[in-house]
């Protein structure tokens, strides 16, 4: 009964005016049955009536959809675009929750932000579902995962959350093997597997004191760890200075060129997009930075030696 008046009140929220004839059919009961909840509801301080005559039937008052609930204009678009950003990361039934919420606040919801897990190829799609899975419903996953030096070990892990930093998917986890938080990233997790049994998931402060990339590395604060790196970079490079770098860290030299200062973490991602500028870009400072620089490039010419 009450599941039924539930999904009476919600149904007169989305299309306005309902025969009786049409709840009965829809709920499978008796015309009776019906005026006899609406009379239970408006005992109930819901304001449903019934209207006689053309275009008759349930209705509820125009001021009970929202009123009640003193959700502003405003709060309810923030409502909506959250859903719909949670929406995209296909998390349970929070499409048809939208739908329902964007009925019931009578406006749509703005499709504001898209995600797309996979890549290009759509291979990685897959992967991305399963590790969405086992996070949501707190199962333990396996896999095989590379280390920063290209070993490959076997890895056993309670899945807390997926991260995206510095344009990188990671997996926050507990890893059984090291007994401690660690953070994996995806690109490096080879042969996922889900596995049946579930855990507990740590606290949140444990989550948020988790920091680590790779294995090798103690475990560290997110602010510790950085590396302030200074580079001068050609002005040939201008657009993609401006598509990788903030602009409090670009300074525009009298030359025309360009001198940049970021914290990063010292790992083979910002090497690469140090290496990537060319011939265009020289780091300046630290010089231990400069010298990995220097040992990589001479690594990647001995490739070449001969040719």
């Amino acid at each position: 009964m009450l599941n039924r008046m539930l999904g009476m009140i919600y149904l007169l929220m989305n299309k306005g005016t309902v025969t009786a004839g049409e709840l009965a059919e829809r709920f499978e009961v008796s015309v009776r049955t019906i005026y006899r909840d609406v009379e239970a509801l408006s005992m109930a301080g819901i304001p449903v009536y019934a209207k006689k005559g053309k275009n008759g039937g349930i209705c509820l008052t125009e001021e009970f959809v929202l009123n009640k609930m003193l959700v502003s204009q405003k709060e309810q678009q923030e409502i909506l675009a959250a859903l719909a950003s949670l929406k995209e990361t296909g998390v349970g039934q929070s499409g048809e929750i939208l739908n329902k919420l964007g009925d019931f606040f009578k406006t749509e919801a703005q499709n504001w932000v898209a995600i797309d897990f996979s890549d290009w190829s759509g291979r990685r799609g897959e992967l991305y579902e399963q590790l969405r899975e086992a996070i949501l419903n707190r199962h333990v996953i396996s896999f095989d995962y590379y280390g920063k030096y290209g070993e490959m070990s076997g890895r056993t892990v309670e899945p807390i959350q997926l991260l995206f930093k510095e344009y990188t998917w990671y997996v926050r986890a507990f890893c059984r093997v090291r007994q401690d938080m660690r953070l994996f990233k995806v690109m490096r997790m080879k042969r996922v597997r889900v596995l049946e049994e579930t855990f507990t998931p740590v606290s949140a402060a444990d989550r948020e004191r988790a920091f680590r990339i790779g294995e090798d590395e103690k475990l560290m604060e997110e602010s510790n760890g950085l590396v302030r790196i200074v580079l001068w970079i050609h002005n040939r490079e201008a657009y993609r200075i401006y598509d990788r770098f903030e602009e409090e860290e670009i300074t525009r030299l009298p030359d025309g060129n360009f001198r940049v200062e970021i914290d990063s973490l010292p790992d083979d991602w910002i090497y690469g997009v140090i290496l990537s500028f060319g011939p265009s870009a020289r780091v300046l400072e630290p010089e231990w930075v400069q010298k990995e620089i220097h040992n990589r490039i001479c690594e990647m010419k001995k490739f070449y030696e001969g040719v």
